[in-house]
C-alpha cells in the first residue's frame, strides 16, 4: 500500500507541476476560466471525503481505492478531448473528487490495518509521498523544459500510468480478515465506549473538531500560495529562492516525519501537539511579517527560515490531526466520521489561498501576525475541545447520550 501511494504522488506531482500550464498554454483558458475551473474541482473535492467514508460502511475499502483509481484514469484520458472550458469543468471535477476520496479511503485503510501503530503508519506515509511529489516535480521539468503540445501530453500519460499501477498495487494487498469493512457489523467489535449519532452530521463535538481543524490546516496554504507570493511581491529577496521552499519541505519530512510521530504516539499526545501547531505556525507568520525589511541575503534567510516553521507545522499537523480524526471518532460508525473529517483539508484548500491573498496580504506585515495570532488562539480552542471529547469518549456508558449528554439507556447502540 506505501508503495501504491508513493507510485500514486509521483503521477500527482506530474500533474500538479503541470496542470496550471496546460490549461493555459494548451487548454488556451483564461485567468478567469482556469480561476473557476480549479474552484469547481476545490468543491469538487470536499465532497468526495464524506461520499468515501459513507462508501467504505458497505463496500471493501480495497474496492473502492482501486475504483477511485480508475476513475482519475478516465478523466485524464479524456483531458486530451476536452478542448473547451464546458467539457473541462467535469472533467476536472470528477478528478478532483477521485483524488480526495483516495486520500481517505487510504486514511481507512491505514485504520484498519496499523491499528494502534496509524501514526508510525502515517509518518512513513508522508516521507515515501514526499519522495514521489519530488520524482513527479522532476518528471514534469523535463515536459515543461521541451515545453510542446506532444510533451504536455506525454506528461498526462506518466499521471494516467501512475493510477494504472497503484491499482494493481493496491489489488495486491489483504485487509484483515472478516468481511473486510471498516465499520463493525452485527454487533462485532462493539466497545465498552459512550454510543454516539450513527451520523457524523448529527455530533455537534466531532463537526466543532473539523470546524476548527480547518485553520489547523493552514500551513499547506502558507507553504505553496503565501511563501512565494510574499517572497515576490514584499521581500529583496531573489526569485531563485521560491523552489528551495519545496526542497527544504521535502528534506525535512523524508528526515524528521519519523521522529516527530514518536513524539505524537496516543490520543493525548496527539491533544498536546495541537498547541505546538499554535506556535509553530504563527512563529513563522512573525518571520514573514519582518521579512520585508533588508537586503536580499537578509529577506532569503527570513523566507528560508518560514519555510522551515511552516514544516515544522505540517509535520506536526499531519500526525496530530489524523490521530485525533480517529481517536474522537466512535470506533462502530469511524468511516464515516473520518470522511467528514477528511472535508477540513478541502475547504482549507478551497479557502486558504482567497484568505492569504485576499485578505492576510493585502494588510501587510500586519496581516501576518493577526494570522499568527489567530491560530494560536483556534489552536488553543481544538486542544481543549479535544482532551474534553477524549474524557468524554474514556467515560462509562451511562455517562453520555449520542451527542455527549446524560443517558438513562447504557445499552442503546448504534446501527452499523
Amino acid at each position: 500500500m506505501l508503495l501504491a501511494q508513493c507510485v500514486d504522488r509521483a503521477g500527482t506531482g506530474v500533474w500538479a507541476a503541470a496542470s496550471v500550464l496546460y490549461f493555459t498554454f494548451v487548454s488556451r483558458l483564461d485567468a478567469r476560466q482556469l480561476g473557476l475551473l480549479l474552484g469547481v474541482g476545490a468543491v469538487a473535492g470536499i465532497a468526495g471525503s464524506p461520499l468515501a467514508g459513507r462508501a467504505a460502511e458497505r463496500l471493501t475499502v480495497r474496492g473502492l481505492l482501486i475504483g477511485c483509481h480508475l476513475l482519475r484514469l478516465g478523466t485524464m484520458g479524456l483531458l486530451p478531448v476536452a478542448d473547451n472550458f464546458a467539457a473541462l469543468l467535469p472533467v476536472v471535477a470528477l478528478t478532483c473528487l477521485g483524488e480526495r476520496a483516495a486520500k481517505t479511503l487510504e486514511m481507512l485503510f491505514a485504520t484498519r490495518v496499523a491499528g494502534e501503530q496509524r501514526a508510525t503508519y502515517q509518518a512513513l506515509f508522508r516521507s515515501v509521498a514526499n519522495a514521489g511529489y519530488a520524482v513527479g516535480a522532476g518528471i514534469a521539468a523535463i515536459g515543461l523544459g521541451v515545453g510542446t503540445t506532444n510533451a504536455y501530453r506525454a506528461l498526462i500519460l506518466a499521471n494516467a500510468l501512475s493510477f494504472i499501477l497503484a491499482a494493481a498495487l493496491v489489488w495486491r494487498t489483504r485487509e484483515p480478515a472478516g468481511h473486510g469493512l471498516v465499520v463493525a457489523q452485527n454487533g462485532s467489535g462493539a466497545t465498552d465506549g459512550p454510543p454516539y449519532a450513527s451520523s457524523p452530521w448529527r455530533d455537534r463535538g466531532y463537526l466543532l473538531f473539523v470546524l476548527l481543524d480547518i485553520p489547523m490546516n493552514l500551513d499547506d496554504s502558507v507553504l505553496n500560495v503565501g511563501l512565494p507570493l510574499w517572497l515576490v511581491h514584499h521581500t529583496s529577496a531573489p526569485h531563485a529562492v521560491v523552489p528551495a521552499f519545496l526542497v527544504v519541505n521535502t528534506v525535512l519530512v523524508v528526515v524528521l516525519q519519523l521522529r516527530i510521530s514518536a513524539r505524537v504516539q496516543g490520543r493525548r499526545r496527539a491533544a498536546a501537539a495541537v498547541g505546538w501547531y499554535g506556535m509553530a505556525l504563527p512563529a513563522c507568520c512573525l518571520v514573514l511579517g519582518t521579512a520585508t525589511g533588508g537586503g536580499a541575503w537578509s529577506a532569503s534567510l527570513a523566507m528560508l527560515g518560514a519555510a522551515i516553521l511552516v514544516t515544522l507545522a505540517e509535520l506536526i499537523r499531519s500526525v496530530s490531526s489524523w490521530e485525533l480524526a480517529v481517536s474522537l471518532a466512535p470506533p462502530r460508525a469511524r468511516a464515516s466520521y473520518l470522511g467528514v473529517a477528511g472535508m477540513s483539508q478541502s475547504v482549507q484548500r478551497s479557502v486558504g489561498p482567497l484568505l492569504l491573498t485576499g485578505v492576510v496580504m493585502t494588510a501587510g506585515p500586519a496581516g501576518w501576525l493577526a494570522l499568527g495570532t489567530a491560530v494560536t488562539g483556534l489552536s488553543l480552542v481544538q486542544r481543549r475541545a479535544s482532551l474534553r471529547r477524549l474524557e468524554t469518549l474514556s467515560a462509562p456508558p451511562q455517562a453520555v447520550n449520542a451527542v455527549g449528554g446524560p443517558t438513562d439507556s447504557a445499552s442503546r447502540e448504534l446501527p452499523a
